[in-house]
């Protein structure tokens, strides 16, 4: 058997307050990089312009999902904004038994569910450029409320500090840096040679720079 072809894939987990970007540029690096594949999750929140079933995700109501839950068929799963979100098993394991690197956009309580259960995860934590970045972002959907945004920025404030538990973190200020540098983290993870991603994207050298909650 060729080492390609025994090699296991990496379950890449992407996570972000919500508004800072990780949908788009987890999409974007998906279709740069052919060895990566996109794991669906389930959710009970309506599809958003664009999307479709089975492709961006899996949309279920909330008794449908209650009962996948109940059945155990859920690696993680949590409620977001009134909404539940939940990553099966089943979406992992064929993928990456072929060889296959997973990309995982989870919020950030399920990405804490997913540290617990696999140990051959990695973790890539999006930043904002800074909150007010976030709120304006947040604002330009243009499809919340004011009492919608602001209890999504106080929950970005406390998923903040979850940060700690992320293995990489990249500011999300321009748009194309972002892909490259998660797609840096992939082929460094991917290759077993991790030695400058942590003067790059660790903790502490990103975090000393960004400019904070009320910077930008």
């Amino acid at each position: 058997m060729s080492g390609a072809a025994s090699r296991r894939g990496i379950p890449f987990v992407v996570s972000a307050p919500s508004g800072t970007g990780k949908t788009t540029v987890c999409r974007l690096a998906l279709t740069r990089d052919e060895g990566l594949e996109f794991s669906i999750s389930h959710t009970t929140r309506k599809p958003r312009e664009g999307e479709r079933n089975g492709v961006d995700y899996h949309f279920v109501d909330e008794e449908q999902f209650r009962d996948l839950v109940a059945s155990g068929a859920f690696l993680e799963h949590a409620e977001y904004a009134g909404r539940c979100y939940g990553t099966s098993w089943s979406s992992l394991e064929a993928p990456l038994e072929a060889g296959r690197d997973l990309l995982l956009e989870i919020e950030v309580q399920g990405a804490a569910q997913v540290r617990e259960a696999r140990a051959d995860a990695r973790f890539v934590f999006l930043l904002p450029p800074s909150m007010r970045v976030l709120e304006q972002r947040l604002r330009g959907r243009g499809t919340d409320s004011d009492e919608v945004i602001a209890a999504r920025l106080a929950l970005a404030e406390r998923e903040l500090e979850a940060v700690r538990f992320f293995d990489y973190v990249i500011v999300n200020d321009l748009l194309e840096e972002s892909v490259a540098a998660l797609l840096e983290v992939v082929g460094a993870e991917r290759a077993g040679d991790t030695r400058e991603l942590s003067a790059r994207y660790g903790r502490e050298t990103v975090l000393a720079s960004w400019q904070g909650p009320q910077g930008g």
